[in-house]
Order: C-alpha cells, then sequence, then structure tokens
C-alpha cells in the first residue's frame, strides 16, 4: 500500500479508518473545528467513551465547537470518561486525526463546491509515511500545549462575555485606533470606549495590554 493515498469521499475514509478504530489498544489524536468536522465523529466519540481505551484519546477542537448545548454535553461526557479535551484560542484550519502516531489522515482545507444534486464531495488524505506523519504531529502537540483544557471553560468563575465584547476585544488585538476599531465595529467612540472598560472589568485587567493576555489564557479570543 502505498504511504500517502487520496480518499475520495466519505465512503473511502470509512473503509480505511474502521479497522484502525477498531484497535482496542490504539492511541487516538484529533484536531477538528467541531464535532461534525469528521463524517460519524459523534457516533466514534461515544465507542471511546464506552471501551477502556478512552484514556488514550485526545480531542483538540476550536471554540466553534461550545457553540451548541449539546455538543458541550457530549464533550463534558467525553472528558468525564477519560478522554483529554482542549480548546484553541482560534479556528483549526483543517481536520487531522493520528491513530498510534504511525497513520494520519487529514481533510482537505478547501472542501469542494456542491454537485448538481446539492452534496458535497469530500476529500481526505491518508498518510503512513514517518517523515510527514511526525512533523504534522509535532504541530498537533504545539497546538496542544498553547489550548485551554475543557475544563475551564466550564468554571462558574470564568469571565462572560458576549458576541459584541468579542469582537471588541479582537479589535484590541488588532493594534486598531479607538476611533478606526468604533468604526469598524458600527459604534459611537464613546460606546466603543465603555465596552473596552466593560472588558477591562470583566478580565479582572488594568490595561488593554493585560487585559488581551488574560483573554488568551481564558480561550476567549474570537474563534
Amino acid at each position: 500500500m502505498p504511504q500517502n493515498m487520496a480518499l475520495k469521499g466519505d465512503l473511502e475514509l470509512r473503509a480505511r479508518i474502521k479497522p484502525l478504530v477498531e484497535l482496542f489498544d490504539a492511541e487516538w489524536v484529533s484536531a477538528a473545528r467541531d464535532l461534525d468536522t469528521w463524517p460519524g465523529a459523534r457516533e466514534s466519540a461515544r465507542l471511546r467513551i464506552r471501551r477502556d481505551g478512552a484514556r488514550q484519546a485526545r480531542k483538540l477542537y476550536s471554540p466553534a465547537a461550545l457553540g451548541e448545548e449539546h455538543d458541550r454535553e457530549l464533550l463534558r461526557e467525553m472528558a468525564t470518561h477519560g478522554i483529554q479535551v482542549r480548546i484553541t484560542a482560534a479556528p483549526l484550519p483543517q481536520g487531522t486525526v493520528f491513530i498510534d502516531r504511525r497513520t494520519m489522515f487529514l481533510t482537505d482545507p478547501t472542501p469542494p463546491p456542491p454537485s448538481a444534486h446539492g452534496r458535497r464531495h469530500r476529500t481526505y488524505t491518508m498518510s503512513a509515511d514517518p517523515a510527514l506523519v511526525s512533523g504534522v504531529y509535532a504541530l498537533f502537540e504545539a497546538a496542544w500545549e498553547s489550548a485551554t483544557d475543557l475544563a475551564a471553560f466550564f468554571d462558574p468563575d470564568r469571565p462572560r462575555i458576549d458576541a459584541q465584547a468579542r469582537e471588541v476585544l479582537y479589535a484590541l488585538g488588532s493594534g486598531m485606533t479607538d476611533v478606526t476599531a468604533s468604526g469598524e465595529l458600527g459604534m459611537s467612540l464613546r460606546t466603543y470606549r465603555r465596552r473596552v472598560a466593560e472588558l477591562l472589568v470583566a478580565l479582572g485587567a488594568d490595561s488593554r495590554f493585560q487585559a488581551g493576555m488574560r483573554a488568551g489564557e481564558l480561550g476567549l479570543t474570537r474563534g
């Protein structure tokens, strides 16, 4: 079998990944935008929850995975059963799965347009090339180390900020002047500065720079 293969569609992906998923003691490491990045990801997560191998699983998601309550419940269930879950501060460009650090699957970062029937035929890459797998795995580890543990997002003491506050937070991090930022967000300058002041209080920060640092630590940056 070639070390690198292009897989056309979900059926080919399932055919290649199913035998590996069924390995009882396989280490399972994955990165995804949300719980629907990979076909059958929810069912796969529940399967691992029911098996002793759950403690060998790590899952890295972008903040989009926290968008719906039923998704948050599944993430909580994963963590309760020993699966390590972390959330990145920024969106992930594509989904990645590693099995025993020997086989890797990647989603296409640019999904094809819908066919005439309205369906998207997603493509994937499967690789067993040791150099390629180890290189991408190292990138995953770097992202994992800088990500926030899922428990922090459910901490009752964690600051809660709304969608508009996230936009203000992003504007602060972009380096825009207050005049430019307020115009971009459709606010008056006075309103923008008031929102900035509210953010400083919510984050327990003494300066805008400290607010940005605090928000990054808590995984509150825009995803």
